[in-house]
Formats: structure tokens, C-alpha cells, sequence
């Protein structure tokens, strides 16, 4: 199907910031007091849940805003040095071109944000809703809607995270998991998902 409106989630979606989150994960564990990860474990940490990855670790939902603070911070230092996936950024022309609106809604800074896109990219994004809660996406994406004008059921939001699946659900937008994210495709499967993308190639199809 095609759409009308792209919405894209950021780390994991268009940029390949993993390797730096967890190079900075076990430091920011040490400064808000939770449990460090055996980084060579990884992969096993690919099928939690976000709320299953808070609970391994010992993270209460109400510290969650200052480590989202403590990563934003530190990524803005090292935003230089994190690229977007292979194909995101001929996709996101490809796209542009064909005339669908895109719009990022990520819970990353917007200046982290437009840091790894760079200018020309950064260019072809219509609304940027960025900064929230991982659990707060839903009304940014319903701002998101409200300001193109274009219908729910005329847009997808393309995300690798369960709660990026949560909050497509709750606004009745069309959820695509991308396989080469954060979580796994079968996670994300279980989360309930429209569309699949195998590649940043495949996204054309969603004009």
C-alpha cells in the first residue's frame, strides 16, 4: 500500500546508533544507579521488550527522563561519528520526490536528530516531534497528523521498537517494522506490524 505520510522514529530506524548506545550504556548505569549489561550479550538484549530491558536492569520509569537526558547529552558529543543505515538517505529522497510528507517523531533531541541527517536531509523533513518519553510518541504523532491534514489511514510511522508498534496502534496508524533495528523482526512481529522492510531500500515502496 502506499501512503500519503511517512512518520519515522529515529535511532535504530534511520541512524545505526546502537553501537554507541551501548558503548555509553554501562557509564550512564554507573551515574543513575542501575545495573550494568554484559555488552557481549547484545544480541540476547535484541528480543526485551522496553519495559522487560527496564525490569533486567533495575530502571524505574521515573528515572527514565534523566537517562534519556544523560544519552541525548552524550550523543550530541559523539553525533559526528553515528551514520545512518545504508539507503536511508537515497530512500528518504526517493520518497520526498514522489511527493509523500515525512516527519520524524523520535524521543531523541531534535538537534541530535538533525546533527546526523545533516542539512540536506533535515530538508526534506516537513515536522520534527522529537524529545519525548519512549512511551510518549502517540500524541506527537497525532500532532504530527493534525498538522499535514492527512488521515490516519493514509500514513505509517516506521519504527523498530515494540513501543513504536504501541503507539501506532493507539492512533490508527499503520505500524512498518524495519529488520535491522534495535529489536528483532519477531519481536516486533508480536507486537503487531502492517509492513515489514528488509532493507532501507525497501522503504521506496512506501510511496
Amino acid at each position: 500500500m502506499s501512503y500519503r505520510l511517512a512518520l519515522f522514529d529515529f535511532d535504530g530506524t534511520l541512524a545505526d546508533s546502537f553501537p554507541f548506545f551501548l558503548s555509553v550504556f554501562n557509564t550512564i548505569a554507573d551515574r543513575h544507579g542501575f545495573k550494568r549489561i554484559d555488552t557481549s550479550r547484545a544480541g540476547q538484549f535484541r528480543h526485551y521488550t522496553i519495559r522487560r530491558m527496564m525490569a533486567h536492569v533495575g530502571l524505574p520509569a521515573w528515572k527514565l527522563p534523566l537517562v534519556a537526558r544523560s544519552f541525548m547529552g552524550m550523543m550530541t558529543e559523539n553525533a559526528h561519528t553515528i551514520p545512518l543505515f545504508d539507503g536511508v538517505g537515497d530512500s528518504l529522497r526517493h520518497l520526498s520526490a514522489g511527493g509523500v510528507r515525512l516527519a520524524v517523531v523520535s524521543s531523541n533531541s531534535e538537534h541530535n536528530v538533525r546533527q546526523v541527517l545533516g542539512p540536506e536531509l533535515a530538508g526534506l523533513v516537513a515536522q520534527f516531534e522529537c524529545g519525548m518519553s519512549v512511551f510518549g510518541k502517540a500524541s506527537r504523532m497525532r500532532a504530527v497528523l493534525k498538522a499535514s491534514g492527512i488521515a490516519a489511514d493514509q500514513a505509517i510511522y516506521v519504527g523498530d521498537q515494540d513501543t513504536d508498534a504501541e503507539a501506532s496502534h493507539r492512533t490508527g496508524v499503520a505500524f512498518g517494522a524495519v529488520h535491522w533495528g534495535y529489536a528483532t523482526i519477531e519481536s516486533l512481529r508480536a507486537a503487531g506490524c502492517e509492513e515489514e522492510f528488509v532493507t532501507p531500500r525497501d522503504l521506496h515502496r512506501i510511496g
